[in-house]
């Protein structure tokens, strides 16, 4: 099964914590936060990206 991988710059398809991983998409232990449509902020390192995120739950 392929997992998604966000690049930074992309606007976030849904509200959540997405983990930042590696080149080879191994977890790098680091999570940002970001907002539906909001764009993904720069990794810390040249090929990374963001992986599928826990998806934030909002209260009605």
């Amino acid at each position: 099964m392929s997992k998604k991988i966000y690049k930074p710059g992309q606007p976030a398809p849904v509200s959540g914590q997405y983990p930042v991983v590696g080149p080879r998409g191994g977890s790098q232990g680091r999570e940002v936060t970001a907002t539906k449509g909001e764009r993904l902020p720069p990794t810390p390192q040249p090929g990374m990206g963001y992986g599928s995120p826990d998806k934030t739950k909002h209260k009605k």
